[in-house]
């Protein structure tokens, strides 16, 4: 039996829902929804995640995936990450705790919930558009600005939603966050 990314997220998130964890989806999944579609072997999830939920999450997650509940704890400790592997299809759910900065509330707070797939009637929490670019220009960054599939994805997600974008926000968070240079060039690549 094939499995699907799409059916691991569609189980994973109706995990978190049912144990009232609230999510958004982020990464290469919420860059292909708002930009252009990609292949992925995995999933980044941020988590509002407290140490009294993770034997549930564990127990809800244990039948179908491998977890670690140390490593769970060291992320909730940490306000760090841990997976889930669905051992049959080798699907790997990043569990991303949700962090305390600025940016990462505020992006956390605007997550919109979309159907999933699009023509789904399953509805799944995605980041914005706008914030999948700051955080992927983020991780851009942090890699050494040389990460093709990083940069490809910010300026997918920029050419799709470029009609609709909240600029206003994504300007005052390029500053902050301190990749203006890089949202600029990303914009220049696409009006070429």
């Amino acid at each position: 039996m094939s499995i699907s990314a799409a059916d691991v997220l569609r189980d994973v998130v109706g995990i978190l829902d049912s144990l009232g964890i609230r999510y958004v989806v982020g990464g290469s999944i919420a860059s292909s929804v708002h930009g252009e579609a990609r292949y992925t072997r995995d999933a980044d999830l941020i988590v509002e995640l407290l140490a009294d939920r993770i034997e549930p999450l564990a127990n809800a997650l244990e039948p179908r995936f491998y977890v670690s509940r140390d490593a769970m704890r060291e992320a909730v400790r940490e306000r760090d990450s841990f997976n889930a592997i669905e051992p049959e299809s080798g699907f790997k759910v990043d569990f991303f705790v949700l962090g305390r900065g600025a940016f990462d509330l505020e992006e956390f707070e605007r997550g919109a919930r979309e159907p999933f797939p699009p023509e789904g009637r399953t509805a799944i929490v995605y980041k914005t558009p706008e914030d999948t670019i700051l955080r992927k220009l983020l991780w851009y960054r942090a890699g050494g600005e040389v990460s093709d599939q990083q940069w490809n994805d910010v300026l997918g997600v920029l050419a799709t939603c470029r009609a609709k974008l909240d600029n206003a926000h994504l300007d005052r968070w390029a500053s902050q966050l301190r990749v203006t240079d890089l949202l600029a060039k990303a914009r220049a690549a696409i009006e070429r």
